[in-house]
């Protein structure tokens, strides 16, 4: 049976123990944001490790839902403090394809004016509107399915906002494919509008930047419409 004397020394030595830890600790007065930016920290060396950017994007994927709490907190909170946490993750988001996830992150960045942190050496809405039609047209050029819906609202969204122009052209260049891998999909009276609002996209992507590579795209496009149009019966015609 250990005596008062010897369970005063362990108490008093494992409370010594447990305060010099805490003194050796840097973030024992850290604030949540500070604390989310070590761990931020400590997660982009991790990436820094990895060369393949697919296993990047897989490791970005399994480090997300760390941050979901946080990120639920800031858009509930709604104060428009920058917030360099938040914006990585948004970047985030979109490079593991999670377009519909980001949008929320991205529409609270721009309606409070937050701006990018130093590395990504572009504006907010520059940055949003890029990377989605990157990550769109990578997947419409490889057959993969692609959010219409959250590229159109991006669209929307960084509509008035200033960027380069070849920014903007390469925007209306993953709406206009991001149109025609939907066109198969789609009623048969549904697909010549279709190709018509993709057509325009691709022609608004050239007006802005001629070498948008969309050219062949345009005449192919074009030549599928008046093929459409001449395959269809006269509107009215007698039926016999």
């Amino acid at each position: 049976m250990t005596s008062p004397a010897r369970q005063h020394f362990l108490r008093a030595t494992a409370a010594l123990a447990a305060a010099e830890a805490e003194a050796a600790n840097p973030l024992r007065h850290a604030t949540g944001y500070e604390l989310m930016l070590a761990q931020l920290a400590e997660h982009r060396r991790a990436l820094k490790l990895i060369q393949s950017i697919e296993r990047k994007a897989d490791a970005k994927r399994s480090m997300l839902p760390e941050y979901a709490a946080w990120i639920d907190g800031v858009l509930q909170a709604d104060t428009g403090i920058q917030d360099e946490v938040l914006m990585t993750l948004m970047v985030w988001h979109i490079d593991v394809g999670d377009f519909a996830a980001a949008l929320p992150l991205a529409s609270y960045a721009i309606r409070h004016r937050l701006v990018m942190p130093d590395q990504y050496q572009r504006t907010t809405a520059c940055l949003i509107a890029e990377e989605y039609a990157t990550m769109a047209i990578k997947a419409a050029e490889a057959g993969q399915p692609v959010d219409i819906d959250a590229l159109a609202e991006v669209s929307e969204l960084v509509e008035a906002e200033d960027m380069p122009d070849e920014v903007r052209a390469k925007l209306h260049k993953a709406l206009g494919y991001s149109g025609l891998t939907r066109i198969p999909t789609l009623p048969g009276e549904q697909k010549q509008p279709a190709r018509h609002a993709a057509l325009a996209h691709l022609q608004r992507a050239l007006a802005l930047h001629e070498k948008a590579g969309v050219k062949k795209d345009i005449e192919r496009l074009e030549r599928e419409i008046r093929n459409a149009a001449d395959a269809a019966p006269p509107a009215g015609g007698d039926s016999g």
